[in-house]
């Protein structure tokens, strides 16, 4: 165990990995048990591009959050499947560009969680709670979600690297339905998803160690299925592409194959895209 055991939520099974604190390994942090450390080094075995995936994965949603906040006009965040903070979280990335930009992270995972109330104890425009994507209706209605957040406006919605959790297609819908139909027009969906086109052989692979080890249910899709969820949503440019493409800060950041950090990403406008 590398995490300090005084903010530990009491009850946690450190027997059985969790997705949250694999992923925080990946990305070089310590707040994981020593299954999570397994589970990640078995993925990390099987295809040594994971750490950099993570990390790719991670540089795109901070170029999601730029560019909401000083080109789409965007001053709220609701950022679901959160994870466990590391740097450049959501509400550092926004505020630096937009100072009072509000965020509300929302995570399953007790440690995520807890981990999460120390860092934004002293900031008054982020907040985090404990709830299920699955559960939407709830995420939406929760008092501190509520106070934080005006539906009436544009709202950046983020779902970065989450819903391949969700291996039921009608269920991911039903989610996507719900949310798209709490937001105003002018908002923002930012997702990025694992792809199988790359290699379908290897993802099966990858989906067999997560499902066996971890704690969650996961399930890689298609490009073809990762653009339907943006369904209702004008995707801007580049559009749907794999996460170090999207709007990199040099060429020299892409490289030549970027399909071997499996992850496309897209953000995209609910109404019309601006001219």
């Amino acid at each position: 165990m590398t995490v300090e055991p005084g903010w530990i939520p009491p009850g946690i099974d450190r027997t059985k990995a969790n997705i949250a604190r694999v992923y925080d390994w990946w990305l070089g942090g310590d707040h994981n048990f020593q299954s999570d450390i397994d589970a990640a080094r078995t993925s990390v075995a099987l295809d040594q591009n994971m750490r950099a995936t993570a990390r790719a994965n991670r540089a795109f949603m901070g170029r999601a959050v730029r560019f909401l906040a000083a080109e789409g006009g965007i001053r709220q965040f609701l950022d679901i499947g959160s994870g466990i903070p590391t740097q450049d979280n959501v509400h550092q990335v926004a505020q630096a560009t937009t100072p009072g930009a509000r965020v509300a992270y929302v995570d399953n995972d007790d440690v995520a969680v807890a981990h999460s109330r120390l860092i934004l104890q002293d900031t008054p425009d982020a907040t985090v709670i404990q709830a299920d994507l699955r559960q939407p209706k709830e995420i939406l209605a929760d008092p501190s979600v509520q106070l934080l957040l005006d539906f009436t406006q544009p709202v950046g919605l983020l779902l970065v690297a989450v819903l391949h959790f969700l291996p039921d297609d009608d269920r991911v819908r039903e989610v996507l339905d719900t949310l798209r139909g709490a937001l105003a027009p002018g908002s923002y969906l930012v997702i990025s998803h694992t792809c199988r086109d790359a290699d379908p052989v290897l993802a099966q692979q990858h989906e067999k160690i997560y499902n066996n080890r971890v704690d969650t249910t996961f399930r890689m899709r298609t490009r073809e299925q990762i653009g339907a969820l943006f369904d209702g949503f004008t995707l801007a440019e580049p559009g749907l592409v794999w996460v170090p493409q999207w709007r990199p800060e040099s060429p020299a950041d892409v490289p030549d194959d970027p399909e071997k950090y499996w992850i496309l990403g897209g953000v995209g406008r609910l109404g019309p895209a601006v001219a």
